[in-house]
């Protein structure tokens, strides 16, 4: 991540432990096709109409996406329209100077093309798992863990790592996870400020400064827009140091749908549409998967107009006693019942907007 992005700091709130819980909380077709490129923005919130005449500027993107997949072939049976599949997600605090590589954002998310939904779990970055197998740490840690562990260098220790994560994953789930993206949140920031800000109600103030990285957070609570660099900084605010209320990471939780949401919002207007093609540029250059590019393309025709209703969101929440978060079971038993579900041949029950079978 660039030097001249400033984060905040790795450390907990120090708040006295407590126990934090939170509740999850037909359109005329176009004649032109409907594109998604985020992938990020795909397996959280799916939504988007994009032009035709961006699909070439599409296709050098995910080439610049697909390390070491863009030209793998995808069997019939193992398309994204004629099977489920579970992707993980990880946004990662890459900070180059320091050999940082924490992934702060971590989502499982599935997909049925039969009843065209999807479900995405979020677990809270200081989660220690318990699984049996792994070491106790924070979950973020495991992929720098097992990106050193590689005898690997570059591409091979990235993708080392990144299998490593669906397998313990998949193992904590109990699903197969085929596939894993990783967004560094320099994507995130870029992606903002290529839309020209985003607008989100900010919950509380929240200051914090820390001259050694550059970290200066200064916001006020209340609606507003922010840009790329401001909204990070909203996502992923924990410590305050000047007098502001710490924040928990179930909070953090909260407002990465938030200002994701709003960011999937503003991609949908006309006036996001008119930035896609930078948005796409800056995306395909942070984003790093596995999900060969023939893959890619078979989820946008699948779930190109997917609606944000029939994406179910489950945040995996417990109990903060410093410095893990322990997950409640009643919650990771909900997230295991809900994905299963998504990876049934069946799927669940839609809501009345037709189905994938429907619109062919």
């Amino acid at each position: 991540m660039s030097s001249n992005t400033p984060l905040p700091p790795r450390r907990s709130s120090g708040a006295a432990n407590a126990t934090v819980r939170t509740n999850p909380p037909k359109k005329k077709k176009k004649k032109w096709p409907r594109i998604v490129f985020t992938l990020v923005l795909l397996v959280i919130l799916g939504l988007g109409a994009y032009a035709y005449s961006l699909w070439r500027e599409l296709g050098g993107a995910l080439d610049d996406a697909s390390s070491g997949a863009s030209t793998q072939t995808v069997p019939s049976e193992e398309k994204a329209q004629n099977k489920p599949l579970a992707l993980l997600l990880l946004g990662m605090d890459y900070r180059p100077k320091i050999g940082g590589m924490n992934t702060d954002v971590v989502m499982v998310a599935a997909f049925n093309p039969k009843s065209n939904t999807a479900t995405v779990v979020t677990i809270p970055r200081d989660s220690d798992l318990q699984l049996d197998g792994y070491s106790t740490q924070k979950i973020n840690a495991f992929y720098a863990r097992f990106h050193k562990k590689s005898d690997a260098k570059g591409d091979e220790a990235d993708a080392y790592a990144r299998d490593e994560m669906k397998q313990m994953l998949g193992k904590f789930f109990d699903i197969d996870i085929k596939y894993a993206s990783v967004l560094k949140f320099k994507g995130f920031v870029d992606i903002v400020d290529k839309l020209g800000g985003v607008t989100v109600n900010v919950d509380k103030d929240m200051r914090y400064v820390d001259n050694a990285d550059g970290t200066n957070i200064d916001l006020k609570a209340g609606e507003q827009k922010l840009n790329g660099e401001d909204a990070l900084g909203f996502v992923r605010y924990r410590k305050s140091n000047r007098g502001t209320a710490a924040s928990s990471d179930f909070e953090r939780n909260e407002r990465q749908s938030q200002v994701l949401g709003a960011v999937v919002d503003k991609m949908k207007s006309f006036g996001g549409l008119t930035k896609l093609g930078g948005v796409i540029d800056v995306a395909g250059k942070n984003l790093v998967t596995d999900i060969p590019k023939a893959q890619i393309t078979n989820m946008l025709k699948t779930y190109y107009d997917i609606k944000r209703e029939d994406i179910r969101f489950i945040p995996l929440t417990g109990v903060w006693k410093s410095p893990y978060v322990y997950l409640d079971q009643s919650s990771v038993a909900e997230a295991k019942a809900a994905l299963a579900e998504e990876m049934s041949p069946e799927g669940r029950a839609a809501t009345p907007a037709a189905t994938n079978a429907e619109k062919q």
